[in-house]
């Protein structure tokens, strides 16, 4: 199996579209769906729920069962085949005339989305030049975010209400998610993963099933087994704030505050070229030592732009400083550090399952909580934000804390010959704790 060498930035902007799609998955169905489509086609606040959560669900599902199939058969390969399964789920939202076929459109974007990302990222990471994996994989979060902004752009200045506002928004992701297929299929597999899987390949084959199976196991072990719980812990703790805002922003603003659709997008889209900046400067670090300080200051932004409305209550003003503050401190703590933890923490052939595990879990409980997030945030206001609140200090603390000290794994080792008793794992083994982890 021989893999063709790429620049490391093309597979970077490749891989890294996956989060401008998912993104543009995220804040395109929560805003039509909940706003655009939801008076023409009758939605309550319980059919918006189920829908954005079903998403979210099925983004946890699609990340099971990618990432390890990433990890058995290749990047390239999986992220093909999912990019056609969300072509096929946007199209299916973008004609949607009824509740029926919004439910099938969200599974399959969220599906194929949740597949594409643990193998995407894995391949940015390995194609990366030694000493800038972190610089790559950030990157990606780079073009999530631009995904927030080209999708609140499109909604704040095309002045179309209605079905065709959500129309015109899904018709967005269908075109580049196209052109991104067709641009993929000129990529050429991880030269990483392709040594990794041909040293597994080479043994007998009782053996390679031997340490098969003990490499799936060993994911639950410690010390590796303490990297998934931490990086899922974090993951999950700081998504709740961040899927809230994407998916039910609209919502709140409209619900809460009293404000319109087309108003929160303007005011929501002047804080992200702020963080853009900030993540282009935190691109100049993350592969060095100061990563933990800038860290640390992304992680107090985010709290205290949480703390703000559980505190002061909700109105226009704390909900604006959500956005800014938790945008700004996302572009040096977050989803960006938690990929570049991923590819730092795990092997190569167990990299993107662990991944996809974390992220499995992580949209899990987003998905569950949106489900009754609507009738949630109505009823209990005070009460919603402060849960929030709690959520992003216990992944500050996480970030900060636990994972400095969890030991990296290395980019390629060399591994003695397996035996009956004593199978070694392809790539397993960890090495000295990392010092500068977060």
């Amino acid at each position: 199996m021989k893999a063709r060498p790429n620049s490391p930035w093309k597979p970077a902007v490749l891989a890294g579209m996956a989060s401008y799609l998912d993104a543009g998955a995220l804040v395109t169905s929560g805003m039509a769906i909940s706003g655009y489509y939801a008076a023409p086609l009758r939605l309550g606040a319980g059919t918006v729920g189920t829908l954005l959560g079903l998403q979210t669900l099925a983004f946890a599902a699609g990340a099971l069962l990618g990432g390890r199939l990433g990890d058995r058969f290749g990047r390239r390969r999986i992220f093909t085949f999912s990019l056609l399964l969300y072509a096929a789920g946007v199209l299916l939202l973008l004609v949607a005339a009824g509740p029926a076929v919004l439910y099938v459109g969200v599974l399959a974007t969220g599906t194929a989305i949740g597949a594409d990302l643990p193998v995407s990222l894995a391949l940015a990471g390995e194609e990366a030049p030694p000493g800038r994996k972190g610089t790559m994989v950030v990157f990606s979060g780079m073009l999530w975010l631009a995904g927030i902004v080209v999708v609140l752009g499109l909604s704040s200045f095309m002045g179309v209400q209605g079905l065709a506002g959500g129309r015109i928004l899904f018709a967005h992701l269908l075109l580049v998610a196209i052109v991104v297929l067709l641009l993929r299929l000129t990529l050429g597999e991880s030269a990483e993963w392709a040594a990794a899987r041909q040293e597994a390949d080479a043994r007998p084959a009782a053996a390679s099933e031997t340490v098969e199976v003990s490499r799936i196991r060993e994911l639950f072990r410690p010390p590796m087994a303490h990297a998934v719980l931490a990086t899922g812990l974090y993951y999950a703790a700081w998504n709740l704030g961040a899927n809230t805002l994407g998916q039910f922003g609209t919502f709140l603003w409209t619900s809460l505050a009293d404000g319109e659709v087309e108003q929160f997008s303007r005011l929501t889209f002047l804080g992200l070229p702020v963080g853009f900046l900030a993540g282009l400067a935190f691109l100049r670090v993350v592969d060095r030592p100061a990563r933990y300080a800038w860290f640390a200051v992304g992680s107090a932004l985010i709290v205290i732009a949480w703390a703000l409305p559980a505190l002061l209550g909700v109105n226009r003003f704390t909900l604006v400083a959500v956005v800014l503050l938790s945008g700004l401190g996302n572009a040096f703590a977050g989803e960006s550090v938690y990929k570049v933890w991923t590819q730092e923490l795990f092997p190569t052939l167990l990299r993107a399952t662990a991944t996809g595990v974390t992220m499995a879990v992580t949209r899990a409980v987003a998905g569950l909580a949106a489900l009754g997030t609507p009738a949630f945030a109505l009823g209990h206001t005070r009460l919603f934000f402060g849960l929030l609140f709690g959520f992003t200090l216990l992944a500050a603390l996480i970030g900060l804390a636990w994972v400095p000290r969890l030991p990296q794994a290395p980019r390629s080792a060399q591994q003695p010959a397996p035996t009956a008793d004593h199978p070694v794992l392809v790539d397993a083994a960890p090495t000295e704790p990392t010092t500068a982890a977060a």
